[in-house]
């Protein structure tokens, strides 16, 4: 028959099990990736170091890997801290920011363009269900 020590050494490995498995699925869904899929508003626009309102289109990332902004369609895919957003044609990134923030970076013909969208949450408490 075991002695003490080895049954004390087997309940405290069933019990390692077992928080292990309890605990699994919650550990599991923190290193899931947050869904970015939603419509950003452009709140400012910096040309030549001049931060700017913006009143640009919005980008709207789709569910199921689709995107639209001004006219441009295509698909979006998350890599790391970027949407890299690309058709046939073209290809650009954008980065992720803090605070439901996507900031897109482009040459225009007056140089570095950088736009800040900002994704909305809705105020349930305004919102008519019906």
């Amino acid at each position: 028959m075991p002695g003490p020590q080895f049954l004390q050494y087997l309940l405290n490995c069933s019990l390692l099990l077992c928080a292990t498995a309890l605990f699994s699925p919650f550990c599991h869904a923190q290193t899931t990736e947050i869904s970015l899929s939603g419509r950003y508003q452009c709140v400012q626009v910096k040309v030549q170091q001049k931060i700017q309102p913006c009143s640009a289109a919005p980008l709207i990332l789709k569910n199921d890997g689709r995107f639209e902004l001004r006219g441009w369609e295509g698909h979006y895919l998350v890599n790391g801290e970027f949407v890299e957003l690309s058709d046939s044609l073209l290809k650009a990134r954008a980065k992720i920011e803090p605070g439901h923030k996507i900031s897109l970076r482009y040459y225009g013909k007056n140089g570095l363009v950088e736009m800040i969208y900002e994704r909305r949450v809705a105020d349930l408490g305004k919102i008519s269900l019906g």
